[in-house]
């Protein structure tokens, strides 16, 4: 991935905090946050000026049995895995309490050989076991979701609460599915699940009708979906268009004073094949297709922006940006002007809404519109075309009173509820949420309206997408795997218009208390 690890980056390895004495010497942790490597050996290993012998040091990978250093070489590499921990042991006199310098010398595949240099305070000697203050929830370091694994969790949450789940711990799938997506695995929110539909599709992916599975607790949502499809349907359905598509990070660099931090920007604008050329070396998926920067005082902000495929792309992205940077830290004429580096400074606006996410777009931008028949519109939900639009207009003064992310009503109800069901990451609400909406009346007096989704964040992919009711949920839309991100969007934001025209109509003619009223026993 990597061609080039600059020493801001190498200190990343080191583990901060974890340089502890033991009864035979001292250890301390390095875990891999960059790509994956092998440890072919050692070339130095100094502490505090001190020079140390090979012979001194053992890695305990986690999860596998301990090595000495001496024995690890080019012909018998160490792995050393993205997200692996390696506790580094070595065999001398303790420390003294107080700041030690570290300063390692390793040959790498394939970084070749790297020098990490840090600084970091003696910690306390580690309690035993039965000294801790809680107990630790268990954890198998080899495979934590093999059943044998679960089970010592199960039997801890029963032991340290006093209760017996009964609905909580069960799930019908191998709870291999889940390594990657959930940690600590005990079992299953089971989440009701309503049909919708079939919704009529008029999109450039999506086409035809389709059912709607949506995973929701709120009493008549799935209902008032349902309306709002029919009158869609009547109407000759819902067309639906993906007007752009993009994935951010926006990393930040600090430089002495404005003026280096404008060079900077201006160097990075003479760049941008080389950055896209970085970041494609990362993944098949992942393309670049701008780098917007934002100056504010000395800070030099870039917002890295990419298409991701079929996935949602959060990681893809965050990992391209991280090789793009290092290459900036390894080529910019002046990186030594360089303050500080951090690969997110909160522009890429990861799980917030943002007005720049309205502007610029994050995930799909997706445009769904109906035309409604006044006729129609009056024998089906009770209103006129005028009143809704009239409505609509008062909404939206109420919206930027309250400063909100959309004008719309509720587009992150039936959002949330696809959300669950297809195994989407829930937390990608905040933006996604984000809707625009309009409303005219046409010259034959009946009803256009629109809904833009600026920010809809979904895969076919990866995350929760693979997870058995989740994927069968995709599956019944005929949106699971790949080529399908697309027409999953189209569907979803289908579903948002659906919404939106259901409520606006029930809180125009009074139905909107009871209809949620019938729901009580």
């Amino acid at each position: 991935m990597f061609r080039f690890l600059p020493n801001v980056l190498l200190k990343q390895l080191y583990t901060r905090n974890s340089l502890r004495n033991t009864p035979d010497g001292f250890l301390f942790s390095l875990k891999n946050r960059l790509s994956d490597a092998r440890f072919t050996g050692l070339e130095r290993a100094r502490i505090d000026g001190q020079d140390y012998p090979v012979s001194a040091f053992t890695l305990e990978p986690d999860g596998g049995e301990a090595v000495a250093l001496g024995a690890v070489s080019e012909q018998n590499p160490l792995p050393f895995p993205l997200r692996r921990s390696v506790r580094v042991r070595v065999n001398a006199s303790r420390l003294k309490p107080g700041r030690h310098t570290l300063e390692i010398t390793l040959y790498t595949q394939p970084f070749g050989t790297i020098t990490l240099t840090v600084t970091d305070e003696l910690q306390p000697d580690e309690p035993a076991d039965e000294t801790r203050l809680q107990p630790a929830i268990p954890r198998d370091p080899v495979d934590d979701y093999a059943p044998e694994a679960v089970a010592k969790r199960c039997q801890f949450l029963t032991d340290f609460t006093g209760t017996k789940p009964q609905h909580l711990t069960q799930h019908s799938f191998d709870p291999a599915v889940i390594q990657g997506k959930c940690e600590n695995f005990v079992g299953v929110a089971q989440v009701p699940i309503g049909l919708a539909g079939p919704l009529r599709v008029n999109g450039e992916h999506a086409q035809g009708d389709f059912l709607i599975p949506m995973a929701t607790t709120e009493g008549t949502l799935v209902a008032s979906y349902n309306r709002g499809i029919k009158l869609i349907n009547l109407s000759g359905g819902v067309l639906c268009t993906v007007q752009d598509d993009a994935m951010q990070r926006a990393p930040v660099f600090q430089f002495g004073d404005a003026r280096q931090a404008r060079t900077f920007v201006r160097w990075i604008g003479t760049q941008q094949r080389e950055l896209a050329a970085e970041t494609e070396t990362t993944s098949r998926y992942a393309k670049l297709r701008y780098v917007d920067t934002y100056l504010n005082g000395r800070l030099a902000f870039l917002r890295f922006g990419f298409t991701t495929g079929d996935a949602a792309g959060q990681n893809m992205v965050s990992k391209a940006t991280l090789a793009a940077c290092t290459y900036i830290l390894q080529t910019y004429p002046d990186a030594a002007r360089i303050d500080h580096f951090f690969l997110e400074s909160n522009m890429a606006t990861d799980k917030k809404p943002s007005q720049l996410n309205i502007l610029r777009t994050r995930g799909k931008r997706v445009t769904a519109e109906v035309r409604i028949p006044r006729d129609l519109l009056i024998r089906e939900l009770q209103v006129e075309p005028e009143q809704l639009a009239h409505h609509a207009r008062l909404g939206d003064v109420g919206a930027r009173l309250a400063g909100t992310n959309n004008n719309g009503l509720h587009s992150v109800n039936g959002l949330a509820a696809l959300f669950i069901a297809t195994g989407q990451d829930v937390a990608c609400l905040a933006e996604s949420s984000a809707a625009i909406t309009y409303s005219e009346i046409t010259p034959e007096g009946d009803l256009y309206g629109s809904v833009t989704l600026p920010s809809l964040i979904v895969g076919t992919i990866g995350g929760g997408t693979g997870l058995p009711t989740q994927c069968e949920c995709l599956e019944l839309m005929g949106c699971y795997g790949e080529g399908q991100v697309n027409k999953l969007a189209e569907i979803m934001t289908g579903v948002v218009a659906a919404g939106e025209l259901s409520l606006a109509a029930a809180i125009s003619s009074l139905d909107w208390v009871s209809s949620h009223d019938a729901t009580r026993p």
